[in-house]
């Protein structure tokens, strides 16, 4: 599995790969498997090709190009515009120096929205205009409305409060489809209340408000990002909710865009900057209580359970534990997630970095059965780690169950995450080639990578 290091990223295309998890084999077979959509057939997918187009300079062949583009959601005419490499999707820097006001909250927002528009994965073209009227359908306000505002008008609560009470529909339709179904919806709240913020009339408690809500989407647009695989994304989106959440005074939310900034560096093998995250969370919201304190504390306890510091992890999980038998009603609702079947998949996880199976698996396994079916995308990827677990345990049967029992979870999700965990799988079944049922089931996962 590739990482975010800047060795990988010195070629597009390694930028490319190392967004997607992909190795030179997994690369050359989905440009096989394009092709073949395409119409052409028998090709090969030969890694050493894929390796020369990265290091040698070679130019892969048109039916190449056209097959990794439609991977990428690149339209075929940007080939010709842009030739290769050209027109593979980058990483830029992400950029952190940006004020701590909301002159620098605001400038953060337009810098974010732009990139997201125009120059992601898909190479999405809605500018401010079709953002303006895709988002008056949602928001279900009289057009004019809205168009007045973003055009410099009176900014009010009700047009406020309209964009904040989608954002609980966005995270359902994350947990229940993956992150890669909401991404371009959160792109178009994002680009309305940052088009309100730099252009809009309001008052300095509506700007307050507005922060508020601009924290929380680009928060969530950096978590879908990171579950579709896009990790500069993710960080450019995070560092914008930073400032956000500071222009509205928030510490709560800014804790936690720095504790969906620690897991991702322990999902890319960081865990010394995961933990500097974790703690940072913690510090900047010590008055919190209840769910919050405890996700914040679990984070923790992840970050040293990756390092392998059993005592240390062991404290953040009592810290954890004690949060969480106070939560309360009145805890921010982007906690909600945070029940109790996602509470002790964490401790599961802690254990399966710890090396402590056995523990590990009875965590995994109340957690899956009290865990509601709705959440699928979690459903997935918990029972993942538990048929992981089955298997370095010696169990291969209960382990390939578990598995087949996800497959149609990850069939109805788009999860990056996921896809990596099923890799991660593949790997331990290739060690029982001789069982025909692992066989199958590798099989399987292929189908979906």
């Amino acid at each position: 599995m590739l990482t975010d290091n800047a060795h990988a990223c010195t070629h597009p295309l390694a930028f490319v790969r190392a967004q997607r998890g992909w190795s030179y084999q997994r690369l050359a077979r989905v440009v096989a498997r394009r092709a073949r959509d395409l119409g052409v057939a028998n090709m090969a997918a030969e890694r050493q090709k894929v390796w020369r187009w990265e290091h040698r300079g070679v130019v892969p062949d048109r039916v190449s190009q056209l097959a990794l583009a439609a991977e990428l959601g690149v339209p075929a005419d940007r080939l010709e515009s842009h030739p290769w490499p050209a027109w593979l999707p980058t990483g830029d820097a992400v950029r952190t120096e940006y004020p701590w006001s909301s002159t620098g909250s605001v400038t953060a927002l337009m810098d974010v929205v732009e990139d997201a528009l125009t120059d992601r994965r898909g190479f999405l073209t809605i500018t401010g205009p079709g953002v303006a009227s895709l988002s008056s359908e949602w928001l279900s306000l009289e057009p004019a409305r809205l168009h007045a505002a973003l055009a410099g008008g009176r900014v009010d609560e009700q047009i406020v409060n309209r964009i904040e009470h989608n954002i609980p529909g966005l995270r359902v339709m994350d947990e229940r489809l993956g992150g890669e179904s909401v991404r371009r919806l959160v792109d178009a709240e994002l680009g309305v209340v940052a088009e309100l913020l730099a252009r809009g009339s309001y008052t300095e408690a509506i700007g307050r408000h507005l922060h508020l809500v601009a924290a929380e989407l680009a928060r969530f647009a950096g978590w879908v990002s990171f579950d579709s695989g896009y990790q500069t994304a993710a960080q450019r989106y995070w560092v914008t909710a930073l400032h956000a959440a500071h222009a509205a005074g928030d510490r709560m939310l800014g804790a936690n865009v720095l504790k969906n900034m620690s897991l991702q560096c322990v999902d890319f093998a960081r865990p010394r900057e995961a933990v500097d995250l974790a703690e940072a969370a913690v510090a900047s919201a010590r008055r919190a209580g209840g769910r919050v304190a405890a996700m914040l504390q679990m984070r923790r306890a992840r970050a040293h359970a990756a390092l392998g510091e059993s005592s240390l992890c062991a404290q953040a999980l009592a810290c954890a534990e004690a949060a969480f038998v106070e939560a309360r009603s009145e805890d921010p609702a982007w906690s909600a997630y945070f029940d109790d079947a996602e509470y002790q998949a964490q401790v599961g996880s802690c254990y399966i970095d710890l090396g402590h199976l056995v523990q590990a698996d009875r965590w995994l396994e109340r957690s899956l059965a009290i865990r509601t079916n709705e959440r699928t995308r979690d459903r997935a990827t918990y029972m993942l780690r538990r048929a992981a677990v089955q298997m370095d345990l010696g169990n291969l049967d209960a382990g390939c169950s578990i598995a087949r029992e996800a497959l149609p979870m990850l069939e109805s999700t788009r999860s990056k995450r996921n896809s990596r965990r099923a890799d991660e799988l593949r790997r331990r079944l290739r060690r029982h080639s001789s069982a025909s049922f692992a066989r199958e089931l590798d099989q399987a996962l292929a189908r979906m990578a």
